[in-house]
């Protein structure tokens, strides 16, 4: 792919999954990377060394993305080391530690909603306002337009989830992107992938072992594909997004093996 050796990406919560998973590509394209983690330092060091294999430079940033301290801090970091940005993938997330059950209301609290919130939703919000003017600068005096990639969720799109304020977080990231395709064009395109079902450790924890091997099962035989999707499935989407849609912005698009057609266990709108 023409043009992409030497650009710089953030890519939020890229110890583990979805995001490591984003680094390592985009690494492989010639881009350079700013690893971020909040509290997986082992494997963030994982996928700086991942990255670094690729001949690609790379910086790790320990930084909450709902602080938007943090959120400053990384692009400061990453301005300091190359002078520029040209993407940020806002890979980080968080739910409840345990899945909702259905009909269980007092499963979470207000707490939960705010935590959550604050995470998957104020955190992208912070991370592209703190980056815009930056991307601005390089739109008006190169060219040089910026790309920011929202992972939101399947949850955000047909309400069905985690838990609720997971599945309010994903749509209001959904809203967000709508938002800022608008107020951040020309000088930056800004997209989503929501996911399906993936194979990760984070959807293990939440899930428990027993109803993460049956929603895989359910994958493998229910959806269109037949298949359960892997991190680097989606991976693949966002750095599509983020390297190579180049007349695309506001736009989402749902990386779930066909779930949401109507296969179980999710019915079509």
């Amino acid at each position: 792919m023409a043009g992409q050796k030497g650009k710089v990406a953030i890519v939020t919560g890229s110890a583990t999954g979805l995001g490591a998973a984003a680094a390592v590509q985009l690494a492989d394209l010639g881009w350079n990377i700013v690893v971020n983690y909040t509290r997986s330092k082992k494997e963030a060091d994982e996928t700086m060394a991942a990255v670094t294999a690729k001949g690609v430079d790379a910086i790790l940033v320990q930084a909450d993305v709902g602080d938007d301290a943090a959120c400053r801090k990384l692009i400061e970091q990453a301005m300091a080391k190359w002078g520029r940005i040209d993407g940020v993938i806002n890979n980080a997330g968080t739910t409840t530690p345990k899945a909702q059950q259905m009909g269980d209301l007092d499963g979470v609290t207000a707490e939960d909603f705010e935590r959550i919130n604050r995470v998957n939703v104020v955190g992208p919000y912070q991370m592209s306002r703190a980056v815009f003017p930056v991307m601005k600068k390089q739109w008006e005096e190169k060219g040089d337009r910026g790309s920011i990639v929202n992972i939101s969720s399947i949850a955000g799109v047909m309400g069905v989830g985690s838990s609720i304020p997971y599945m309010c977080s994903k749509g209001a990231l959904n809203t967000l992107t709508l938002a800022l395709a608008r107020w951040l064009a020309p000088a930056v395109r800004v997209n989503t992938v929501c996911p399906g079902f993936i194979q990760s450790r984070w959807l293990q924890g939440t899930m428990g072992a027993e109803g993460y091997a049956l929603a895989k099962a359910q994958q493998e035989t229910s959806t269109p594909l037949r298949q359960a999707g892997t991190t680097d499935q989606m991976a693949e989407t966002a750095v599509f997004f983020l390297t190579s849609a180049s007349n695309v912005t506001g736009e989402f698009m749902i990386v779930d093996a066909g779930m949401h057609l109507g296969a179980v266990p999710m019915r079509g709108r």
